[in-house]
């Protein structure tokens, strides 16, 4: 019956943690990044929780002969937002699994 103490611990001290993550993806969706293009004539605004929210373009790359130039600008512009969505989602959920072997989970 020793060991009934430690686990009602570690069940609070994980309950604690999933409060903490749930509030994290919260801030996440809140945030908001911009991927850019063409030194910024294309821009991408996606949230944290990587949902693109908005497309801003310069009227000056809307060339009906180029197309394909717009196209390529926008998938640019929407990789560099994604990028930087991940990468604040790793530093951001990271801390929930620093020390943590958990096989096949990551």
């Amino acid at each position: 019956m020793r060991g009934m103490g430690n686990m009602q611990g570690m069940m609070k001290q994980m309950q604690k943690m999933q409060k903490q993550m749930a509030e994290a993806q919260e801030q996440l969706g809140i945030e908001r990044l911009e991927g850019t293009a063409g030194g910024g004539m294309v821009k991408v605004i996606v949230s944290g929780d990587k949902k693109v929210l908005e497309v801003v373009m310069d009227s000056s790359v809307v060339d009906p002969e180029d197309v394909e130039m717009l196209q390529d600008l926008v998938v640019i512009a929407t990789n560099d937002a994604m990028t930087k969505a991940e990468e604040l989602t790793n530093s951001t959920m990271g801390q929930f699994t620093k020390g943590l072997n958990l096989p096949g989970m990551f």
